[in-house]
């Protein structure tokens, strides 16, 4: 929530929806009542600010410990907001650049599903931040890129922004849909979606991550080694500028 403007919101409680469904717990509330929540909280906190929204789900308490879903329980819903920076003009000049080490993608196959099972989220992450890095993004075992611990990934060659399709080895970002129908509607940036070995992602000209946090940040240093000319990239700065411009229409 930016101003007490919502970005997605409605994406996001359709993904938290098909998870639920996905694991088996029946959706505790309407999209009307999750909407109510939500816009509460918001005021109850203030309102105006920038805000992030959590939401988590669980089956609820049987009152024993066991493996098998538990009969007759109603999920526990907890939900908070947590301050969130204000994202400045999009600027190449004055943007300071991420570093992301780069891993063998080890976790589960249903990556698909936004659970509270990040282990290997975690293990991913603490890969890159031992070394100095701000993220780690992932590849699988035929080294086509997957998705970074906590964001998706996007790059750019020639001027063309791709990113891997969605299936069970990446979360469907809310801020990945985003970007792609803000780029697409405005017309100024071709976007792929595809399958991307890595070594095209080390020869990419940008390189950016994307998450309801950061929106789009740009990576200017892969495994040591600068990206394309290790700057921040013009293409990053117009996408931006344009997702900025229309991120609330997604509602």
């Amino acid at each position: 929530f930016y101003g007490g403007r919502p970005v997605g919101l409605g994406l996001h409680l359709q993904r938290l929806s098909n998870g639920l469904a996905e694991i088996g717990i029946e959706n505790p509330l309407s999209e009307q009542e999750w909407r109510a929540v939500a816009i509460d909280l918001v005021k109850r906190n203030g309102n105006e600010g920038n805000l992030g929204l959590y939401i988590q789900v669980t089956r609820g308490n049987e009152g024993r410990r066991f493996h098998g879903f538990p009969e007759n329980t109603r999920p526990t819903v907890f939900c908070m907001v947590m301050p969130i920076p204000t994202h400045p003009t999009p600027d190449r000049n004055t943007m300071k650049g991420l570093k992301v080490a780069s891993t063998e993608d080890l976790r589960w196959r249903r990556c698909h599903i936004k659970s509270t099972s990040l282990l290997g989220n975690v293990l991913s992450f603490q890969h890159g931040y031992a070394m100095g890095c701000d993220e780690t993004i992932q590849y699988n075992a035929q080294d086509e890129l997957t998705e970074g611990s906590m964001n998706n990934v996007f790059i750019v060659k020639d001027g063309v922004v791709a990113t891997p399709p969605l299936d069970h080895q990446l979360l469907h970002g809310i801020s990945r849909h985003i970007i792609l129908e803000t780029l697409r509607a405005d017309g100024r940036i071709a976007v792929e979606e595809r399958v991307i070995k890595m070594d095209e992602v080390r020869s990419a000209d940008e390189l950016w991550i994307s998450n309801s946090g950061n929106h789009i940040a740009p990576v200017i240093e892969l495994d040591g080694k600068p990206v394309g000319d290790g700057k921040v990239g013009q293409v990053w700065e117009l996408a931006k500028r344009i997702y900025e411009d229309n991120k609330f229409s997604f509602d």
